[in-house]
């Protein structure tokens, strides 16, 4: 007789839901804005980020089963749409996970050289490491993932997002100059609208706030989920905001705009930081720590959205190959798979003539992806509110239908906003040739959601997994 598997408890899901979500990486993004990024944020967290964790919050405690965005789409819209909708967030994973790996290079690169965050051999070294060696971790199974982003946000998320704001805080306190105006006016505040570049930076807080569903892959292995599943969201909304906003204003007022590296600005801002505190010994540890929580996301990544296109396989979606799993009960073949696409489309990335577009290209495809995926998963939350009304949801969005309504239209409208913006590179970064930037970023979207409508038209009844009476 086999022992029923260990329960994940509240903790973890705050944890693997935060390694999802939060991470200081997306800082420098932000910092970029200057004063700009409280509008930014407040836009992104009011239009995207609370509507899209009430909605997924509301669809996992009324439909908890291992699968996430798969399911509550299937459910809403049929097997189609339901593997559109998987196919979307493991391809996000896909292409979102390169900025990250990105990001780690950088941060390794100021324990031994800094200059070698901007270079493209030690980036690509880099990748390939950390990749590979998520790839064996998660081989061996969900507790091992567990551990690894549980530690992973506590040492390099929270700690140093923690002490990036008090040092910050402590900083202007001490009277030391301020690289950006910090008045609270409305020209200070409020950007140029009427300029798409600059619109265009909202596509970096929405990515910021990206994620928060994810752990929702998880939801049959929580305790209870339809109780911690909406604690463990409130909790990460709450955690994500104060470092985002706080964490970003702390990168922008010590480190000036134009030297703000979007893969290593967050160990630039550190490095200024404690020179203005005599602590550059503290540098390399900080780079450890960032670079591990990095680490801690990437591997919290790989297993997320994979398991929900294991469950799309084992209905039938994908070839049998792809539906086995090993004793671990993780899902190795289709690990490799992403492995292999990260490490191809990653190093493609790097052969453009500049790191920080090669960083932004990245973000703006993952970002295209993610917000059809949420546009699916906002209308799937509206449909099921009438196709399944009588299946109890332990969280429910107040407000009856028309709260389900306003909550599911506000999203899809901002989602529309990030959509038509994110074609077009920020001002703030020199592109080069802009056709040749929209003709990657255009070709890449449309490549990328033809592809499972193919799959789906080429599947077989033999591929689904008949169960056993």
């Amino acid at each position: 007789m086999t022992k029923p598997s260990r329960k994940m408890s509240l903790f973890t899901l705050i944890m693997i839901s935060s390694a999802f979500t939060i991470s200081v990486r997306n800082l420098p993004t932000e910092a970029v804005t200057g004063m700009h990024l409280i509008f930014f944020a407040l836009i992104a967290a009011i239009g995207f980020f609370i509507p899209v964790a009430l909605v997924s919050a509301e669809l996992a405690t009324g439909w908890p089963k291992q699968g996430g965005i798969y399911v509550w789409v299937k459910e809403a819209f049929g097997e189609r749409w339901g593997f559109v909708g998987i196919w979307l967030q493991w391809n996000y994973m896909i292409i979102g996970i390169i900025s990250q790996l990105y990001f780690v290079g950088g941060s390794l690169a100021f324990i031994f050289a800094p200059h070698l965050a901007h270079s493209k051999l030690f980036l690509l070294i880099t990748l390939l490491i950390v990749l590979w060696g998520s790839t064996l971790l998660a081989i061996r199974g969900q507790k091992t993932s567990s551990a690894i982003s549980t530690v992973g946000f506590l040492g390099g998320v929270l700690f140093p997002g923690a002490l990036l704001i008090i040092l910050g805080i402590i900083y202007l306190l001490q009277g030391n100059p301020s690289q950006i105006d910090m008045t609270l006016s409305m020209k200070n505040v409020i950007p140029n609208l009427s300029q798409i570049t600059t619109l265009v930076l909202l596509v970096g807080f929405m990515r910021s706030f990206s994620g928060i569903e994810a752990s929702s892959s998880h939801a049959a292995e929580v305790e209870n989920p339809k109780r911690n599943y909406p604690i463990a969201i409130f909790f990460v909304v709450v955690i994500g905001l104060i470092i985002n906003v706080i964490g970003s204003l702390s990168v922008a007022a010590v480190v000036p705009q134009k030297e703000i590296s979007l893969v290593a600005g967050i160990m630039e801002a550190f490095t200024d930081f404690f020179a203005v505190f005599n602590m550059s010994w503290f540098i390399p540890i900080m780079g450890i720590l960032v670079a591990f929580g990095a680490i801690g996301a990437i591997n919290t990544w790989l297993m997320g959205p994979v398991k929900g296109l294991l469950a799309s396989a084992k209905n039938g979606q994908l070839p049998p190959y792809f539906q086995k799993t090993n004793k671990n009960k993780s899902p190795q073949r289709l690990l490799v798979l992403q492995a292999i696409l990260v490490s191809l489309i990653g190093g493609s990335f790097l052969l453009l003539p500049n790191i920080n577009i090669a960083f932004w290209i990245s973000v703006a495809i993952a970002m295209l992806i993610y917000f059809t995926m949420y546009s699916l998963m906002l209308l799937a939350g509206i449909r099921l509110r009438y196709k399944a009304p009588r299946v109890r949801r332990a969280y429910k969005i107040p407000g009856g239908n028309f709260g389900m309504w306003f909550v599911g239209i506000l999203g899809l409208l901002t989602l529309l906003l990030g959509y038509i913006v994110a074609v077009f590179p920020p001002a703030q970064l020199p592109t080069g040739d802009l056709l040749v930037y929209e003709i990657v970023v255009i070709a890449g979207i449309v490549i990328i959601l033809a592809i499972p409508f193919i799959i789906y038209s080429l599947k077989k009844p033999s591929w689904k997994i008949r169960k056993r009476s």
